[in-house]
């Protein structure tokens, strides 16, 4: 991403130079006036690095609001970063820009971004700008720093670590479903505050990265829900080689879901399935438990526990309240 000088660039150097210049804080970015950014790990810290595009249609609503675009962009890489302990140090930006997107749509895209880039400390380092006849395409790649050999992977569950997820599942799925749907909060009698909360969560996920230094000296394994928390932590188990059981009943949910779900029991499977949640799934030793959840209560995120990792291959079971075994038509969310 190259600022070039304002006055005499082409129309890409005039718009990266207004809309993202202001947001290349960090001094590696170089103001925008290269063609790449310089970036110098402090000594004794890995760099943990992930990119996760967002797509128009796909990821978000074409009509959405270019403020919480730009936001979601960001927190669901930063989410990654989170669950891996690390903490964020800087991004590179992609966009690919259809022809009716605009100065005004731009403008506050950059707000909402850069309003994000000072909140979580992760500045914009570089990128790129094109147009695309095809739909808006942001792609993010941001850099964390964890110490040295501390990175807290998928692999390192064992037989008798407890399991725990922050905040609520299932939120984003269902606030998909009323955003596709809105007579379902009329037919669930959500109130005005249930229905935000739940379209809110699937238009802008909060990434924990309050708890990555916790994450790090707690968990054995960790990784975010993004695909559901019934394919997701079939990863985690797989990565580690061992199994478990969850209870439904225990995954916590919001008071709209709640609402939602005790009204149709099917709704389970969106919850447990459907994706967006952007919450920490983690493994934890038992003798790490209280430190875990007073650290949590600290950083005001709730953390809850679901189960019990055990020893075995196959894949991890969840029951019902009833203690029968839910069987999921589509265990994760796929792309393909």
């Amino acid at each position: 991403m190259s600022a070039g000088k304002p006055v005499q660039g082409s129309g890409e150097d005039h718009l990266i130079a207004h809309y993202f210049k202001p947001l290349a804080k960090h001094p590696g970015a170089l103001g925008l006036a290269d063609d790449t950014a310089c970036f110098t790990p402090p000594q004794g810290f890995d760099l943990v690095l992930k990119t996760d595009p967002i797509i128009a249609g796909v990821h978000f609503f074409p009509d959405d609001a270019a403020d919480a675009v730009a936001r979601k962009a960001l927190r669901v890489n930063l989410s990654d970063l989170a669950a891996k302990g690390a903490q964020p140090a800087g991004f590179l930006l992609a966009i690919a820009l259809p022809s009716n997107i605009g100065a005004d749509w731009l403008e506050a895209f950059a707000r909402g971004l850069g309003e994000d880039a000072d909140h979580f400390n992760c500045p914009l380092l570089g990128g790129d700008t094109d147009r695309t006849p095809g739909p808006l395409t942001i792609s993010i790649t941001v850099f964390g720093l964890v110490p040295s050999n501390t990175m807290i992977k998928r692999s390192g569950a064992s037989a008798g670590d407890r399991i725990f997820v922050s905040g609520t599942l299932g939120d984003a799925a269902l606030g998909l479903k009323l955003r596709l749907q809105p007579d379902l909060g009329q037919k669930f009698a959500l109130d005005r505050k249930q229905r935000e909360h739940l379209l809110n969560r699937y238009q802008v996920p909060e990434p924990r990265n309050a708890l990555a230094d916790d994450i790090r000296a707690c968990a054995s394994a960790s990784m975010d829900i993004s695909d559901g928390l019934a394919g997701d932590f079939t990863k985690l188990c797989r990565a580690s080689g061992v199994t478990a059981e969850i209870d439904a009943a225990r995954v916590p949910l919001s008071d709209a879901a709640r609402v939602m779900v005790g009204r149709d029991a099917a709704l389970i499977e969106a919850v447990l399935t459907g994706g967006d949640d952007y919450e920490i799934l983690c493994t934890v030793p038992p003798k790490n438990v209280d430190a875990f959840r007073a650290a949590a209560a600290v950083r005001g995120i709730p953390v809850t526990e679901i189960g019990q990792i055990s020893a075995g291959d196959q894949a991890p079971r969840f029951r019902g309240a009833s203690g029968t075994p839910l069987i999921f038509e589509k265990p994760s969310y796929s792309h393909f």
